[in-house]
């Protein structure tokens, strides 16, 4: 099969019938086999009765449908892992992702050779409230990520090879950083298409500030777990030290002081007395229980089941 198309959605009812024809038109205008999969991420209109409805009639339809709303994030992973096709597109099911833009993708995924290719909606219809975070968004996702040919990481409309939707795990609200998980899966060839961004024809946005602040988080959670995930002892072990040192020091500094006063007979108060003690002290306590976190975190990770849990592409074995 040459493409799946997996199009996650929350009560779309309306522009289903609509997008699934678009997108039945240009895979048989490019001779292409595929399959449409909509993942129904607990919707509450008729969504799910419309699927079944174009899944009665077309047989490249299948559908999933959740029976709560999880999130973009567990609709992907389970589309993801149904996905029989060469090239995995996914899109929004709104209808501001054109279904025109399929079959570049899959060009640049099956004959220019990239792993991952992300859309980009370089002229975008949604309003300042959405795209200025967007944009400040994007340029700390660059930073951290270290991808900086990408502009716009949370595009929905991306297309994908077969092995890399296969070897990544998307969870959480880890949807928006697929191009990090992917670059952190060893598979590093990710590039860009500018893509035309459509007005939303009906229903309305799901984005919130809440989204905006939870991408932050999320994005902080990913670069320690690519950096430090299998190793927190090297940076909680580091910290502890560090402040545990200063700290000693800082207090064996006011210990020497006291005892030269009183060796030279010179007044000096309590060494208890001074707010620095206790700085001193805390910088101690604190440095102690980063240090164990970072231990305890390394005995949590050496027996972890997927501690060796490497992603090898390819291997040559002899023969006997």
């Amino acid at each position: 099969m040459d493409i799946s198309v997996i199009i996650p959605l929350y009560n779309e009812d309306e522009s289903l019938p609509e997008l699934f024809a678009w997108i039945k038109r240009v895979m048989e205008a490019n001779h292409f086999s595929y399959e449409v999969i909509f993942v129904n991420d607990g919707s509450t209109d008729r969504s799910w009765d419309v699927i079944k409805q174009l899944s009665d009639t077309n047989e490249t339809v299948k559908g999933i449908k959740f029976r709560r709303n999880y999130g973009k994030s567990p609709a992907l992973y389970c589309g993801f892992k149904e996905a029989q096709g060469d090239v995995v597109i996914t899109m929004d099911a709104d209808l501001q992702d054109s279904p025109d833009e399929i079959p570049e993708l899959y060009d640049m995924v099956q004959r220019q050779g990239y792993d991952l290719v992300s859309g980009y909606k370089q002229k975008r219809y949604d309003p300042l409230s959405k795209t200025i975070p967007t944009k400040l968004f994007n340029a700390t996702a660059r930073k951290i990520s270290g991808i900086h040919n990408l502009h716009d990481f949370n595009c929905g409309l991306k297309a994908y090879r077969h092995d890399v939707v296969k070897n990544i795990e998307v969870y959480g609200e880890m949807h928006r950083y697929i191009p990090y998980l992917a670059k952190n899966a060893g598979f590093d060839k990710i590039g860009e298409k500018v893509v035309h961004h459509q007005a939303r024809k009906y229903g309305k946005s799901k984005f919130g500030l809440n989204r905006f602040f939870n991408g932050y988080l999320d994005l902080i959670t990913l670069w320690f777990l690519s950096s430090f995930g299998r190793k927190p002892m090297h940076v909680f072990g580091f910290l502890g030290t560090i402040m545990f040192i200063i700290g000693f020091l800082s207090a064996a500094a006011l210990g020497i002081d006291k005892l030269w006063c009183l060796a030279n007979g010179i007044p000096q108060r309590l060494v208890t007395d001074s707010p620095y003690f206790y700085i001193s002290l805390t910088m101690m306590m604190i440095g102690t229980q980063l240090f164990l976190s970072g231990f305890v975190g390394d005995l949590i990770s050496r027996s972890s089941s997927t501690r060796n849990d490497y992603q090898i592409e390819e291997a040559i074995k002899c023969e006997n």
